[in-house]
């Protein structure tokens, strides 16, 4: 029996799962800074929490924050945020603490993982981040594509 549970609930896993999925390079990225605080919409400029696949394997994953830096199309533009410091890693920032960590941890910004979010799938905003801090992000995001596209 308990076989049988476990595939209920992979099932059910299954069919409430969020679709954030990568961007793609045929979509358009819109950067703009446009919080409006908590209103209940997620708007570029706030980090907010969805549902976030797991790198190594895009069908299982779990709710984390992320920084919403723009649009694609019609969905978010969103960078993942972790609380694991990556020190030695191009590819990973520090953000810093915010109001979107209950425990007030230093967060780090995954700058290799552009996410499509829709809209409807943000789960609750986290906080507004300043204006400056938003800029840094933007600027290091930018530096590290025009890196990943040199080295192609």
């Amino acid at each position: 029996m308990p076989g049988t549970l476990g595939s209920l609930v992979n099932r059910v896993r299954a069919a409430v799962r969020p679709t954030t999925t990568p961007a793609t390079q045929k979509q358009t990225l819109t950067i703009s800074y446009a919080p409006h605080g908590r209103n209940g919409i997620a708007e570029p400029g706030e980090v907010v929490w969805t549902w976030v696949p797991y790198e190594d394997d895009p069908r299982q994953g779990k709710d984390r924050p992320v920084l919403v830096i723009g649009m694609l199309g019609r969905n978010l533009a969103a960078l993942p945020l972790t609380s694991k410091d990556h020190d030695a890693r191009r590819d990973v920032i520090e953000l810093g603490a915010g109001s979107w960590d209950s425990s007030n941890r230093v967060s780090y910004v995954k700058l290799d993982q552009l996410l499509k979010v829709p809209a409807k799938k943000v789960r609750r905003e986290g906080g507004v981040l300043e204006r400056n801090r938003f800029d840094y992000v933007v600027r290091e995001f930018r530096s590290y594509i025009d890196e990943m596209q040199a080295r192609r």
